[in-house]
């Protein structure tokens, strides 16, 4: 029995010795990297309206369009209108055309003075923009000029919107 106790003391004595003297604990570490990245890529979108001028009696007749454009954030832009479907049309004057053949002058603006016409030539006559990532929306000034003579008939023209960016 004594020697069962002893065996217990000496176990009791190097327990509590291990306690009070802990060992250094042996880990060891490493480290490394991992690469992260993303492409935002330029995307625009663009949206015109229709420009109904109502009925035209030989006065001056204005109205108002609206063109909307959505970029990815940052992005700069440039609108441009081209001269339309019109026989004989230029950006300056543009060319409603009935269903007889025959034509309705009007012009498109970047104003509402009504001075500076909306061309295709990015830097001269086009509307400049920066996205801010949210749907930006411009106004085009339109305006038939009175003194015209058309005979009676539905005029009606296509204009092609450009979005460069």
């Amino acid at each position: 029995m004594l020697s069962r106790n002893f065996r217990k003391l000496s176990l009791a004595l190097a327990f509590a010795t291990a306690i009070n003297h802990p060992m250094p604990a042996m880990a060891a570490s490493g480290s490394g990297s991992i690469s992260v990245g993303s492409n935002v890529l330029s995307v625009c979108l663009v949206f015109g309206s229709t420009i109904a001028f109502g009925s035209y009696n030989m006065a001056q007749l204005d109205q108002t369009g609206s063109i909307s454009v959505i970029c990815t954030f940052g992005t700069s832009y440039n609108v441009g209108l081209d001269a339309g479907s019109g026989s004989g049309a230029t950006t300056s004057v543009r060319k409603l055309t009935g269903l007889s053949g025959d034509t309705l002058s009007y012009a498109l603006y970047r104003n509402s003075g009504r001075s500076s016409i909306w061309g295709s030539n990015v830097g001269t006559d086009t509307v400049a923009g920066t996205a801010n990532g949210l749907l930006q929306t411009l106004t085009v000034y339109g305006r038939i000029p009175a003194g015209q003579a058309p005979k009676a008939d539905i005029y009606s023209d296509t204009v092609t919107v450009t979005l460069t960016y």
